[in-house]
């Protein structure tokens, strides 16, 4: 604990110990992909009116999937099956409350079979989470692929006890006014996430972590 900068992180990561039980190993790695910092700008980012706060606390904005070890090219279908040859190191970086179901998980809509790339399911959340992977720039088309998905699912799939499905659409990158024009009328629990496939620079994101909260501290004094 001694490289946390706060008191704030250091209780950020014992109380992630606790709940994830984390070993040094874990807990290493989730220091050095900065997870305290990216959970923090998660959280300061204001979800779209259909994602409960909850939902939002329990998916980042950005995963950092570094152990993926991909080619400089890579397709989509690189990318899924890299993740689920690696779901040790892919769950850590979810959270150990993500519970992986399968890939291409085939829904039948209309006589005709669709497949999502990744299905998780939350424990927290109690749903399905259906990830629809990009590796390219997020796109406003992605949002009714996704929603199509959780339609899907809720009516086919879904047990009676469990709540409606949270879609993601995991991107190579994203533009966030893009991403909230996007998402400003939909209805479905829908977030955009994106990835990247080496550590990032802590000092970057610790300096952006700043910035955004004393936005928010000024923004509150006014």
């Amino acid at each position: 604990m001694s490289g946390s900068k706060s008191a704030e992180e250091r209780h950020f990561y014992l109380s992630l110990c606790v709940k994830e039980h984390y070993s040094k190993r874990e807990l290493e790695r989730q220091m050095d992909s900065a997870y305290y910092e990216r959970s923090m700008l998660s959280s300061k980012k204001l979800p779209p009116q259909s994602v409960p706060q909850s939902i939002r606390s329990s998916i980042l904005d950005t995963y950092i999937l570094e152990f993926l070890d991909l080619p400089e090219d890579f397709s989509e279908n690189n990318l899924r099956k890299a993740i689920t040859h690696n779901l040790k190191q892919v769950i850590l970086e979810f959270g150990k409350d993500f519970t992986f179901i399968g890939e291409e998980y085939r829904v039948q809509v209309g006589g005709q079979d669709f497949y999502i790339d990744l299905l998780f399911y939350n424990r927290a959340l109690s749903c399905l989470v259906p990830i629809e992977l990009k590796i390219g720039k997020f796109k406003p088309e992605h949002i009714g692929q996704i929603n199509f998905y959780l339609e899907a699912l809720d009516r086919t799939v879904k047990k009676p006890n469990e709540n409606p499905s949270v879609g993601v659409v995991l991107c190579a990158s994203k533009d966030d006014a893009v991403v909230e024009y996007a998402l400003s009328r939909s209805m479905s629990p829908t977030l955009v996430s994106d990835y990247k496939l080496c550590l990032p620079d802590k000092e970057a994101l610790q300096a952006k972590l700043r910035e955004v909260t004393d936005i928010a501290l000024e923004q509150a004094d006014k």
